[in-house]
């Protein structure tokens, strides 16, 4: 209840009116008080300080009968001492005994208490002694007359100060009443006053909370309270800019991390995982959240190393993945002590394979422009060192030197054709041409070979293909090499059959054969440059390894495909697919 705000101020105000009042009863009821005791003893001291009133008393103790006429005095001046009988009397006592003799309160006279005034008077002095907790006021005059020693002794037992100080008590006791009841009302207007404001900004602040930065509070004055307003609707507007720009970065970040092509998996302080993006998932082949550091990492570079290089130091590193090898860069992201860690995984197996790639490719190169080489030079020399050589000898050298010739030729064409390939500069002379005259003027063209090799060279496609864009010469080439490496690597006596036909806007022609077939491990590879399944059986036949290369890069560049279908039997299937209309390519079959 009393941790509201509201409450807390009704309390405060109530305990400020409950406080005040309380000093300012304490502090009346002891001034009255005092004020009723200095003006008794003030009446007293005036009364018998050594005036005539105290030199009558003085002659009439020195009578006989002293105290009786004593008493007559005292009881002409009882007004002037204040004698009432009910809260203030006078006692006549023996000096030398302190007995009673007589007074206005006879009953009272024969209880009387010794007090210290009694006793100062009765050696001399006056008992004027005064005391404000005492439940009394009192005091004690000797009055000696001859040889007789007497003590008047005045006593007030203080029902009148009493009395108005319970009046008074009454009286602050009813005002604090009205006064908590007014603090009560006061604290009430004057917390609505000050809560109200407060609580629209709790609310603001709850709503803001929730992701409501558009409510504005409404404020005239221009107090404190005001200018707290002002400024909460401010700080309000410039949040929600911030988090506006804050969100903005982090959908970026995350449309950054999401599709960019290298990993990146982020950890904390104590090497676990914070981040990963699908990039890092795949290129590790499993999702890492559950493992750490040092489960994926440690190997290659320890935790507490990685958090003590200081920004923007980073370490490079590589690592394998299966088949897969990545760049590792790990740094800290932050310079504070265990603050986490990033790493990016960039993968270089394309890279790899490329180099590996080319020292292969430049290693064929080598070996198949060496073969050739050699086998020029040792005819060369054998025809230059002899003297006498048969002429029939003579002419075999020769042919022999003219076929390594051709051989070493083909490969320079074949390795300059694929430069222009990948450098662009090959310019294809597309025309529209019929795809079905294009494969009959191929196999009519290998025929003989085939029929030499004792194949069955079979035709199975209609003559109304539809006519292709493209550069015939090029693409009749590509025919001409697919047929004639069926028509190679196929024992004597087997089975070319050529196929073609149209599907989906596309024509497409297959060359299957019966032959030797390319195993499962080499079918990735087939049309890699240099690339043989029998090496020996290649060169035997007079092929460089390069023109199924060459093929594929002729096929592209019309948009199509070329690749091994998959058939029933032994055998090798290989499938070309073209587009009929070139995309860019010519509509009415002019160059």
């Amino acid at each position: 209840m009393f941790r509201s705000l509201h409450m807390k101020l009704v309390l405060i105000m109530l305990l400020l009116t409950t406080s005040l009042m309380t000093v300012v009863g304490a502090f009346l009821m002891t001034n009255v008080t005092s004020f009723y005791i200095d003006s008794f003893y003030q009446q007293m001291d005036d009364l018998f300080s050594g005036g005539t009133f105290y030199a009558t008393l003085c002659a009439e103790a020195a009578q006989e009968d002293g105290a009786a006429r004593l008493q007559t005095v005292l009881e002409a001046y009882a007004g002037a001492m204040g004698i009432d009988s009910r809260t203030r009397n006078y006692y006549i006592l023996d000096g030398s005994t302190g007995a009673f003799l007589t007074g206005s309160d006879e009953e009272g006279g024969r209880e009387l208490a010794v007090t210290t005034n009694i006793l100062t008077a009765r050696n001399g002095d006056v008992g004027d002694e005064s005391n404000i907790s005492a439940g009394y006021m009192d005091v004690a005059i000797p009055i000696r007359g001859g040889d007789h020693f007497y003590v008047l002794y005045v006593l007030d037992n203080r029902a009148t100060v009493n009395e108005l100080n319970s009046q008074q008590f009454l009286i602050i006791g009813q005002a604090l009443l009205v006064g908590l009841m007014i603090s009560v009302l006061l604290s009430f207007l004057l917390s609505k006053t000050m809560i109200t404001p407060i609580e629209r900004l709790t609310e603001r602040a709850e709503r803001m909370a929730g992701g409501d930065f558009d409510t504005i509070i409404a404020s005239d004055s221009s107090d404190e309270i005001g200018i707290l307003t002002a400024s909460f609707n401010n700080m309000a507007s410039v949040l929600k800019d911030t988090l506006s720009a804050v969100e903005d970065e982090r959908n970026k970040l995350d449309t950054l991390f999401l599709h960019m092509t290298d990993g990146v998996v982020a950890f904390y302080g104590d090497g676990t995982i914070m981040h990963r993006n699908p990039a890092a998932v795949t290129m590790l082949g499993q999702d890492p959240i559950d493992l750490d550091y040092n489960s994926i990492f440690g190997a290659i570079y320890p935790f507490d190393q990685v958090l003590s290089l200081q920004r923007p130091h980073s370490v490079k590193r590589e690592m394998a993945v299966g088949s897969k090898f990545f760049e590792v860069y790990l740094a800290p992201y932050s310079d504070e002590e265990d603050s986490g860690a990033l790493v990016v995984l960039h993968d270089v197996t394309a890279q790899r394979k490329n180099e590996e790639m080319r020292k292969e490719f430049v290693a064929n190169v080598s070996h198949e422009l060496r073969t050739p080489l050699t086998n020029v030079r040792s005819y060369a020399e054998t025809l230059q060192d002899t003297e006498d050589i048969p002429r029939e000898m003579e002419l075999t050298f020769l042919d022999i030197i003219i076929g390594e010739t051709d051989r070493m030729t083909h490969i320079v064409q074949d390795l300059l054709t694929l430069s222009r390939l990948d450098s662009g500069r090959t310019e294809l002379k597309m025309r529209r041409f019929p795809f079905a005259d294009a494969i009959e003027r191929v196999c009519r063209a290998v025929e003989l070979d085939a029929q030499h090799h004792r194949h069955s060279l079979l035709r199975q496609f209609p003559k109304d293909l539809p006519m292709v864009v493209g550069d015939q010469d090029r693409l009749e080439q590509v025919m001409m090499n697919v047929i004639g490496n069926a028509i190679k690597y196929t024992p004597d006596g087997g089975t070319i059959q050529v196929s073609a036909g149209e599907s989906g806007g596309k024509v497409w022609m297959e060359v299957r054969d019966n032959g030797i077939g390319i195993p499962q491990e080499d079918r990735e590879r087939i049309f890699d440059r240099f690339y043989r399944v029998d090496k020996a059986r290649s060169r035997e036949s007079g092929g460089t390894g390069l023109g199924l290369s060459i093929a594929r890069e002729l096929i592209g560049r019309h948009g199509g495909t070329i690749g091994l279908a998959d058939h029933q039997g032994p055998g090798t299937t290989v499938r070309i697919v073209l587009p009929i209309r070139q995309s860019g390519g010519l509509e009415d079959g002019h160059e």
